[in-house]
Parts: C-alpha cells; sequence; structure tokens
C-alpha cells in the first residue's frame, strides 16, 4: 500500500503535500472519505498502536474530557474510526514503512526517504 491520509482544509497538510514527491501514491482525504477499519488495522501493525496514530490535539480530544480519561486501545481505535479529527495526520504509507504526523524530525525523515 502506497497511501497519504491528509485532511484538504488542514493547511500543514497541504503544505507537506506541496513540499513532497508523492507520485504513485493514493491520496485519501480523511474528512470526506472515511478510513476502512482494515486500512487503520494496517496503520496500527506498522505504528505499533492506535495510540500512536491518535491526535490529542484534536479539538474533541478536550471538549470530550478524555485527557482525565485512560483510554484502551480500542477505544482509541474506535474514536479514530468515528472522528476523522483524531487521526494524527499526515500519515504517510509506503509499504512497511509508515510516517505519521508532522513533527519537524518526522517531515525531514519522509523527505529523505522519498528523495532516494
Amino acid at each position: 500500500m502506497k497511501k497519504v491520509y491528509f485532511l484538504k482544509t488542514c493547511d500543514t497538510c497541504k503544505r507537506i503535500l506541496k513540499e513532497n514527491d508523492f507520485t504513485g501514491f493514493d491520496l485519501h482525504e480523511i474528512k470526506s472519505n472515511a478510513i476502512p477499519e482494515e486500512e487503520l488495522e494496517t496503520m496500527k501493525n506498522l505504528a505499533g498502536s492506535y495510540e500512536a496514530l491518535f491526535s490529542r490535539r484534536a479539538q474533541n480530544y478536550k471538549k470530550l474530557g478524555l485527557k482525565e480519561v485512560d483510554l484502551s486501545e480500542e477505544e482509541i481505535k474506535n474514536y479514530i474510526l468515528t472522528d476523522y479529527t483524531f487521526l494524527k495526520r499526515p500519515v504517510v504509507v509506503d509499504g512497511d514503512t509508515i510516517f505519521i504526523g508532522n513533527e519537524k524530525k518526522n517531515l525531514e525523515a519522509l523527505a529523505a526517504y522519498l528523495s532516494k
């Protein structure tokens, strides 16, 4: 699987898509096209956990009071499946390689990976 999961209204996602060459990747816009459970499972297996894919910056994270709750992996999975904002983005999957989120070191590693 060669796929980029992103949000089209996210300026950071737009910048990352513009700055990198994703030729040959399937672009999956997560707001208008829900993430299939089997694809989320693949991402989880590559990342090691659903928590690694979970965004604690999502507005609903604070609204729902999730900071005070110890979420299980199954609960995190369900939040990501039911509300696209809970996916840390972008997520880039290329076979057995995954890049999650927009932290500087992750983006540098992604750029280096894509340029080889």
